[in-house]
């Protein structure tokens, strides 16, 4: 048990190291001996879990894609119209690029013209906000002629834009952005009676705790 658990903290110090150095470095540049160094591994350790580059790659995007998933897979509990899931989606999105080094390195990693698009979390992206969108489309959530497929092409390349710029500066993953963006495009997506019921600054931060009431003397 113990020799399993050390190896599963290892496989996973690799998978966040490389992808750290992917979206640092980019796949061709990154090299097998800068990961095993950032993980604090043997280059025969990371041997030993992972058979090639290509392999370890594919790891990171699988991992970020599980945590995508639940990303959007909270996105249906939410009450509200559909629209604003998917607002609410895209800022939650933004908010685990800044966090989360494995989404980053996916990310990334799926920019990169060598790999294979299958295995990338943007095609979850897409397929979610297209199912999304589709079913806002058929409750005429929609402004009339804005198709549900359009809108999701033109959100993934919105998103994953933000999430190039954010690797050279993490400002563009803030919600001033994400919000500037909704403004821009929500007056010619949604329907007008659809309008008054969206925030385009997505899920509201919890508020702050009220202040300590001082004792009486």
């Amino acid at each position: 048990m113990v020799k399993q658990q050390r190896a599963a903290r290892t496989r996973q110090a690799l998978i966040e190291a490389a992808a750290a150095v992917f979206a640092e470095e980019g796949f061709a540049a990154a090299s097998l001996s800068t990961i095993s160094r950032q993980a604090g591994v043997s280059n025969g350790a990371l041997h030993f879990h992972f058979a090639s580059k290509n392999a370890l790659a594919d790891a990171v995007e699988a991992q970020a894609c599980e945590r995508l998933a639940r990303i959007t897979a909270t996105a249906p509990a939410r009450p509200g119209p559909l629209l604003q899931r998917v607002i609410d989606a895209t800022h939650t999105l933004m908010e685990a690029l800044t966090a989360d080094v494995v989404l980053r390195g996916a990310f990334a990693l799926a920019c990169e013209p060598a790999r294979p698009r299958d295995g990338s979390p943007h095609l979850h992206w897409q397929h979610w906000l297209e199912g999304t969108l589709h079913r806002a489309e058929r409750t005429g959530a929609l402004a009339r002629g804005i198709r549900a497929a359009d809108t999701a092409r033109t959100l993934v390349a919105a998103t994953v834009g933000f999430a190039v710029l954010g690797a050279d500066d993490p400002a563009w993953l803030g919600r001033p952005h994400m919000t500037a963006l909704w403004n821009a495009l929500l007056p010619g997506l949604a329907a007008r009676q659809e309008l008054p019921r969206l925030r385009s600054t997505g899920p509201h931060p919890p508020a702050p705790a009220p202040p300590h009431s001082r004792p009486q003397p």
